[in-house]
């Protein structure tokens, strides 16, 4: 059973960069689709980004199109988020999932999750 580890994360001022990474721990992933999802507070979990098994196909929420790039690094069993331009609508606490097959865009969709991470954007 894979095991996501996420790290990075933290507060940055508006205008700022940060890079999520979720590890695989357990197995790998080679043959899951990787999304990002975040919720913020009182609010529901919701897309961020995705990404296909090989890396070829990648779909953002409008929210963070242009801002946000998701990567992945197969052999290092290890995908990315990289958050430019961030804003102060950014903070969340941030999740990484996986799933076998194609991307999806909803979290029920997943099959493991990360154990989240703090996103904190001061304006």
């Amino acid at each position: 059973q894979v095991q996501l580890v996420q790290s990075g994360g933290g507060l940055v001022q508006a205008g700022g960069s940060l890079r999520l990474s979720c590890a695989a721990s357990g197995g790998t992933l080679s043959s899951y689709a990787m999304g990002w999802f975040r919720q913020a507070p009182g609010k529901e979990r919701v897309f961020v980004t995705a990404i296909t098994v090989s890396g070829g196909k990648t779909y953002y929420a409008d929210s963070v199109k242009g801002r946000f790039t998701i990567s992945r690094d197969n052999a290092k069993n290890t995908v990315y988020l990289q958050m430019n331009s961030l804003k102060p609508e950014d903070t969340a606490v941030y999740y990484c999932a996986a799933r076998q097959g194609v991307v999806a865009g909803t979290e029920y969709e997943y099959d493991y999750w990360g154990q989240g991470t703090q996103v904190t954007v001061s304006s």
